[in-house]
């Protein structure tokens, strides 16, 4: 299978073989199984105080008063410390020995992210997934390497209004909203769609350029895995490599 290579102007200027990879068979529940596993793999533990609600002196008066048998409190006659009564403890709280984190077989981690690679390059996938981008456009993106020595936004910009992607940029930053329930108080008010996913093997000065656009992500090939090329589980990300990047993944199988 080959790309088309693309120069810093927008024009065609080569072609590259790609890993065999890129011809993985589509796996949509491997690849759900993966993310969702390192999403799983990601949770923080978490549960109540071991002394919450149980911090009242209080004792049962036992039969015979006419009342029900619960604990109340020593100085007065209102119920405490068992559940169903105000400011008691909890019946079955979140305990911190649970383990949420989830197993996957390593063949099937693997699989999953040859697959969602396959994803990249076929252009009904990556529409489906919501990103824009023109017509005519060759997937998967494939740019020459003078791409990982640009080190200035205006000038990543203006690449990728040229190779035809930049649109897909716009409709993230005009994507980008208030979450809705108790996350905004949470330290992540904000929910961000993913745009551009850009693949370098160096990637110091794209980064530099690229790092505050609106939902790129910039990573080597040793860094990618199957979140990367799928977020949320859903493949075909808009993806840009580098030629320098597309060499070093030959081995990718």
């Amino acid at each position: 299978m080959k790309a088309k290579v693309y120069g810093i102007d927008g024009s065609v200027t080569d072609e590259i073989s790609l890993p065999s990879a890129f011809e993985e068979e589509f796996r949509p529940d491997i690849i759900r199984k993966a993310v969702n596993a390192m999403r799983a793999n990601r949770r923080q533990k978490y549960g109540v105080e071991e002394t919450a609600g149980k911090k009242h002196p209080v004792e049962s008066w036992g039969p015979g008063r006419g009342v029900s048998r619960v604990p109340r409190l020593t100085q007065g006659r209102r119920a405490a410390f068992m559940p169903g009564t105000v400011g008691g403890r909890a019946a079955h709280p979140p305990k911190p020995e649970k383990e949420w984190g989830k197993k996957i077989n390593k063949k099937e981690m693997k699989l999953a992210k040859r697959s969602a690679l396959a994803t990249v390059a076929v252009e009904e996938f990556v529409r489906k997934r919501g990103h824009v981008f023109e017509e005519g456009v060759s997937l998967p993106l494939v740019v020459e390497s003078d791409f990982e020595r640009i080190d200035k936004t205006k000038k990543i910009i203006e690449t990728m209004k040229n190779i035809g992607i930049y649109a897909d940029i716009e409709r993230a930053k005009n994507g980008k909203h208030i979450r809705a329930g108790k996350g905004k108080m949470r330290g992540r008010k904000y929910k961000t769609p993913k745009s551009l996913l850009i693949v370098v093997k160096d990637k110091e000065k794209v980064k530099k350029a690229a790092g505050n656009l609106t939902g790129v992500d910039i990573i080597t090939p040793d860094e990618m895995n199957v979140e990367h090329l799928a977020p949320g589980g859903d493949a075909g990300r808009l993806t840009l490599f580098s030629v320098d990047a597309i060499k070093s993944m030959e081995g990718e199988a």
